[in-house]
């Protein structure tokens, strides 16, 4: 197969972008000869105009109609497998997005104009960056797979969005859900590739575009050992990739990406907008703090709150301070507050705050949608999943307050932003409790050398923009001319 493209001046950014901008008009040729005309191209070739010739990366061996079927039978096998399982462990985390995934029918809402899916929380952050840039007039659709990104756009976006959850990658849900909204344009947050869901909106004409992508240390060596197949099925039929940085570029290009369809546009969370104050919680907060500085333990994973309680117990064993856990899971909530009740006392509850105990001497935040703003009261911050090899979590919520950031040595899932805080020094490490109850006790002890931490870390989140400039261009020739930037 090979396909017919115009060459362009420029810079390479904006060659990569024109060139994928095009691909959404591709369509394949009637007959056995299999060539792809691009009828935006076509019409505008003109005799003796330069072009260039580009194979179409393993086009010529997607999977057929029987794969798909056979797709369909493994993965309806695979979910009755496994839901029990699921709903045994995090049952009260997934029951309620079982309905809006299998698309019940309902009343027509579409044509949107911009689908966006986003996964989670972190995810519809990025969402919200890119709307918040775009014209009003533009109908836009965002999806989550979690419930709490469900919760999160509803509350942060669905003034201005459609909410919905992403359908389950079966032939009936897609069909409904696409029936449902018909949206012109669809952009994937970081890295979610539904390979029917994928098919089906190829079939429909429907361009395919990836944000903020990424390859993880996790996935990338699953999908090289996939080979060939991991291409066919999760990235030819996505039409453009802008990713984080140069080595998920390079991770995709190693999986069989084309060059031309991959831009480098940064990392869209630098350029996420502060959340919006809680003051009536911030206020009962102060009082049950009193005085003291608050230290605030954020998104933290199984093993991470017995580690930060006894930090924190060490650290104000001479002096005072008050503690704010958040949990990463909401189905932790008890399993947490167990942890922190076994090494402080009292603990208080958010979803009982007003019955909290005057001598309180920490918070179990077990609510949803409030750790973002509170980072913005905190003396100083610890990032949870880096303590226990989860990856870690983004420390840019609490570093774009001004507020001294703690990690642990897991952050693989945010590898050049950790090389970024390392290089500047814009954060601290620490390898264990005592390692956290030292930096804890110095931050109380000298508030100066806490203040100067946290500006470091502004000053690098300001060297960092640039991705939404980067990926607005990337979405505009996509978008009703109305709404290109």
């Amino acid at each position: 197969m090979v396909c017919l493209r115009p060459s362009y001046g420029g810079s390479e950014r904006r060659v990569q972008a024109r060139i994928g901008g095009l691909a959404n008009t591709c369509r394949r040729a009637p007959g056995p000869v299999g060539i792809i005309l691009c009828a935006d191209v076509k019409d505008r070739i003109s005799p003796g105009r330069k072009t260039e010739r580009v194979d179409a990366v393993g086009l010529s061996a997607r999977p057929t109609s029987n794969m798909w079927t056979l797709y369909q039978l493994v993965l309806g096998a695979l979910l009755g497998l496994v839901a029990p399982w699921l709903l045994l462990r995090r049952g009260s985390h997934y029951r309620r997005t079982l309905r809006g995934r299998w698309v019940p029918r309902g009343p027509k809402v579409g044509p949107v104009d911009l689908w966006i899916h986003a996964v989670s929380v972190g995810e519809v952050g990025v969402a919200k960056t890119l709307l918040e840039a775009l014209p009003e007039s533009l109908s836009v659709l965002v999806t989550t797979v979690t419930p709490t990104g469900q919760d999160t756009a509803r509350r942060s976006l669905g003034h201005r969005a459609e909410i919905a959850y992403l359908p389950i990658d079966l032939g009936s849900p897609i069909e409904r859900f696409l029936e449902r909204y018909e949206p012109r344009t669809a952009v994937f947050v970081e890295g979610e590739y539904w390979p029917l869901l994928l098919q089906r909106l190829e079939q429909r004409q429907i361009p395919r575009i990836l944000v903020n992508g990424r390859l993880s240390d996790r996935s990338f060596p699953r999908l090289r050992r996939l080979g060939p197949l991991a291409r066919r099925l999760f990235f030819d039929r996505m039409q453009l990739f802008g990713v984080q940085t140069d080595l998920d570029s390079e991770r995709l290009r190693a999986l069989g990406v084309p060059s031309q369809s991959i831009v480098v546009t940064g990392n869209l969370k630098y350029e996420t907008q502060m959340p919006e104050p809680l003051p009536e919680l911030e206020q009962r907060l102060r009082r049950l703090a009193g005085d003291r500085p608050l230290i605030v333990a954020g998104s933290t994973m199984p093993g991470e709150e017995e580690i930060v309680a006894t930090a924190f117990a060490e650290a104000t064993r001479d002096r005072e301070a008050f503690l704010v856990l958040a949990p990463r899971h909401p189905e932790r909530f008890d399993e947490a507050a167990q942890a922190l009740e076994a090494r402080l006392q009292p603990v208080a509850r958010r979803t009982k705050i007003d019955a909290a105990p005057d001598a309180a001497r920490a918070l179990l935040l077990d609510s949803l949608g409030e750790l973002a703003s509170i980072y913005r009261v905190a003396h100083g911050c610890f990032i949870g999943g880096t303590l226990v090899p989860t990856g870690g979590h983004n420390p840019l919520e609490a570093a774009r307050f001004g507020k001294p950031v703690v990690v642990g040595p897991s952050m693989h899932n945010f590898r050049e932003m950790a090389q970024h805080f390392d290089e500047a020094e814009a954060w601290q490490r620490a390898e264990n409790a005592a390692d956290l109850a030292r930096i804890f006790g110095r931050w109380l002890d000298e508030p100066a050398v806490a203040e100067a931490l946290g500006h470091k870390g502004l000053e690098l989140i300001e060297r960092n923009r640039g991705a939404k400039d980067a990926t607005l261009t990337l979405l505009g020739p996509h978008l009703p001319q109305s709404a290109e930037p």
